[in-house]
């Protein structure tokens, strides 16, 4: 099963140049997102995952972190190395960081 981390780690994680997708719906991630994320719908991720690095660590994000933790167990058992990052999008704008929207990552 894959680790669950905070948006504290998630920022940390960013600074050092994490490699960030974020699952939610098309209109989910227009709304605003976290802006060094990579949009991967859910349904998505597994016809993607020839995109995905196999030498970093991946940072999975959604809404709240239900999808996310789907994710993210699916591309340990493909294997990488993947973490969900448990409060998601909403616990991001909630402790006031900086939020993209519209399609620009």
């Amino acid at each position: 099963m894959a680790q669950e981390v905070n948006i504290n780690d998630l920022t940390e994680a960013i600074r050092e140049n994490a490699y960030l997708i974020d699952v939610r719906e098309d209109w989910e991630f227009q709304d605003g997102h976290v802006p060094e994320a990579i949009h991967m719908p859910l349904n998505s991720v597994s016809e993607n995952l020839d995109t995905l690095p196999k030498d970093r660590k991946i940072w999975v994000i959604c809404q709240s972190g239900g999808r996310s933790m789907t994710a993210a167990n699916y591309l340990e058992t493909q294997g990488f190395e993947a973490v969900s990052v448990a409060e998601g999008t909403g616990g991001w704008i909630a402790a006031g960081k900086e939020v993209s929207s519209g399609d620009e990552n």
